[in-house]
């Protein structure tokens, strides 16, 4: 079966966007679409923006959106999931590629998304951290002990895990880890505790945002990030979204339930390969390979 992946923030690019937005006229519109609803020109910061620009939360969530859901437009004919799943954000993208959401909602959820997300950084110092090499029962174990806030929050790929929570309960588990045999563990360069029980304000904000956007019945399986299996339902998968920023992405285990489910060929949609290198440590006997605009091109 095939079945279409879409990632979160960390793969933005300067440049990211532009090839679409030059040779597709459906592209084109749906940017300047997209640029009228955010109210400002996102498409200036994608396509000439700095790093720093992109970086902002308010920027890099609906960039990597618009790239995806865009890209998978474009694709036309041949864009034709039998499963779909997205990594933090980019579940919000499956979810337009599904026909849950339309393009004008999802993109306005991004953005409501980004702007609480960023609200609740500032409430409180707060970070991620990466932890290589180890078990996640014994980064889980590390993190219960630790006073303070830190929950393990990602489960990108066995071995590859990212906790979450307050700067100083982080930078004890760091310590900590290094102690139990972890290759790295290493505090990232984000603003705050995301997918941790430090969003409780955004979640709040953004559920209220969910609940009065209408979702359609999706038109494939979508397997989402809380819990980690295919989901049918529109009731189902805007309850599970509510519950996404405060929650972990269970990203290891909903590509583990999509190959159980029969997922052979696994497409990536969006900026950067990040996805598909994380599948070779998932599982390597799977296809995995990224959309293309030449692929785009024959179908516009």
């Amino acid at each position: 079966m095939k079945a279409y992946i879409f990632p979160g923030q960390g793969a933005q690019f300067t440049g990211m966007g532009l090839d679409l937005y030059n040779n597709s006229q459906m592209a084109h519109e749906l940017f300047e679409k997209a640029n009228e609803i955010l109210g400002f020109r996102i498409t200036d910061i994608m396509f000439e923006g700095t790093a720093d620009q992109l970086k902002q939360t308010n920027v890099t969530q609906p960039a990597i959106f618009l790239h995806s859901v865009i890209l998978a437009k474009v694709l036309g004919n041949s864009f034709q999931p039998e499963m779909v799943a997205g990594h933090s954000l980019g579940e919000i993208s499956a979810l337009v590629a599904a026909g849950v959401l339309s393009f004008e909602d999802g993109l306005q959820l991004v953005s409501k998304r980004a702007e609480a997300m960023q609200k609740a950084c500032e409430i409180m110092p707060s970070t991620m951290a990466a932890v290589l090499g180890l078990d996640d029962q014994i980064v889980e174990e590390v993190c219960n002990a630790v006073y303070g806030v830190v929950v393990a929050a990602n489960y990108n790929c066995p071995g590859q895990l990212v906790i979450s929570g307050e700067v100083s309960a982080i930078e004890t588990a760091c310590e900590l880890l290094k102690e139990k045999g972890a290759r790295r563990a290493l505090v990232l360069p984000v603003g705050g505790a995301f997918h941790s029980p430090m969003m409780e304000p955004a979640r709040e904000e953004l559920a209220a945002a969910i609940k009065a956007t209408k979702f359609n019945e999706p038109t494939c399986r979508v397997y989402q990030n809380v819990p980690a299996k295919a989901i049918t339902t529109a009731l189902e998968i805007k309850e599970n979204l509510i519950k996404q920023l405060t929650a972990p992405v269970k990203w290891t285990q909903s590509i583990q339930s999509m190959i159980a489910d029969g997922g052979t060929q696994f497409i990536e949609v969006g900026p950067g390969k990040v996805l598909q290198g994380l599948m070779r440590k998932i599982d390597r006997s799977v296809e995995a390979t990224g959309a293309s605009l030449e692929a785009c091109k024959k179908y516009d």
